[in-house]
């Protein structure tokens, strides 16, 4: 049975298409598009299609082709977005915006009001590239914020009505798995960012070898465009064999991150600020529903993970070495601490209470 009275026209507002370059706000639009299905979406989809690869979710709805090289939210992409939303929001019922804030935003957001007219608007808030943005920029209409720290930022730049939904993962898709065996294996997963963490947890690692600890470093990285990335793998590796390291592995894009999570003893994710990504990695969350401890570094955002994680100073790579080094360490710990991930992930980033949010949401707006 539907959750509204009728069912509502949505334009889910994104920067690029849904079934292009894989990104926090994409993913999150998808996610809503896929546990929404009482409500009728408008979306953009990218043309030509890849072979084979159908639009994300068949849930009926609107698709609106949208020419891109290959999928990536860059500035040809953005425009169309902005132009394609001026049309489409008139058409709608509601706007829900899944945008970044960055160098761009501020200018969009004083134009609001002219480009998607007098609908409510709905604006889940990925990241901000700079906190200096903030007080340039109008609030779209409803913030959502992924984290409570991100929720206390935004009101503290007047940004109005601010909700916190967090993300979600589709559970089905990402079962507990049992501790692999053999040679513990270290997983850091990012991209190449200067704040990223991908440095620190090199350095994290040589002290924990030094500790004596045994085990294989493996660097899952992605890069933005433009970017070098072979040169930017082999800094990462000179890196490591400055450092002491020997057993280390510097991977490009991973195509199967479920297999590669499952093959790892411990994720270890320490980037010294967030910057224009996720507040709630999703990386994060798909480790500790597998069943994989985390070491996080120390920022605002990672709070909301409580006990299920463990924390160190941001930068400091001899605190997140002994961390690592205990917890490889301490087959008990190891076990409490993936327990407690798993639950805090089918507790708070379920489907459900993601739909739930959202569903209310609309309802409350679309009155």
């Amino acid at each position: 049975m539907s959750t509204f009275p009728r069912r509502p026209r949505v334009l889910l507002l994104t920067g690029g298409p849904l079934d292009g370059a894989d990104g926090a706000g994409v993913r999150l639009a998808s996610d809503v598009l896929g546990v929404l299905t009482d409500v009728e979406f408008t979306w953009f989809t990218r043309w030509p299609h890849r072979r084979g690869r159908p639009p994300p979710h068949p849930y009926g709805g609107h698709a609106v082709p949208m020419p891109s090289r290959d999928g990536g939210p860059r500035t040809p992409e953005r425009v169309q977005s902005v132009l394609g939303g001026a049309v489409y929001a008139r058409r709608c019922d509601l706007v829900h915006a899944f945008l970044t804030i960055g160098r761009a935003f501020p200018a969009f957001s004083w134009l609001r009001p002219l480009l998607l007219g007098a609908r409510p608007v709905v604006h889940t808030l990925p990241g901000v590239t700079e906190p200096a943005l903030l007080p340039r920029t109008r609030p779209l209409g409803t913030t959502v914020a992924l984290s409570e720290s991100m929720a206390r930022r935004l009101r503290a730049a007047d940004f109005g009505d601010v909700r916190v939904i967090p993300p979600m993962l589709p559970l089905e898709h990402w079962p507990s798995r049992p501790r692999p065996r053999g040679l513990p294996v270290v997983l850091y997963a990012g991209r190449h960012d200067p704040a990223g963490g991908a440095e620190t947890a090199i350095d994290a690692a040589a002290e924990a070898v030094r500790a004596g600890a045994e085990f294989r470093l493996v660097l899952a990285m992605r890069g933005r465009p433009g970017q070098d990335l072979h040169s930017r793998e082999e800094a990462l590796r000179e890196r490591a064999g400055a450092a002491g390291l020997r057993d280390v592995e510097v991977r490009g894009y991973v195509p199967d991150m479920p297999e590669l999570i499952a093959s790892a003893h411990v994720l270890l994710f320490p980037p010294t600020a967030i910057g224009g990504r996720s507040d709630i990695p999703l990386i994060v969350l798909e480790a500790l529903a597998t069943g994989r401890p985390v070491i996080l570094s120390d920022l605002p955002q990672f709070a909301d993970f409580g006990n299920a994680v463990l924390r160190a100073p941001a930068g400091d790579a001899r605190r997140t070495g002994q961390q690592l080094l205990w917890l490889l360490d301490q087959p008990r710990s190891w076990d409490v601490l993936a327990e407690r991930g798993r639950t805090a992930v089918e507790e708070r980033f379920g489907p459900e209470r993601f739909a739930a949010r959202y569903a209310a949401l609309y309802r409350e707006l679309l009155a």
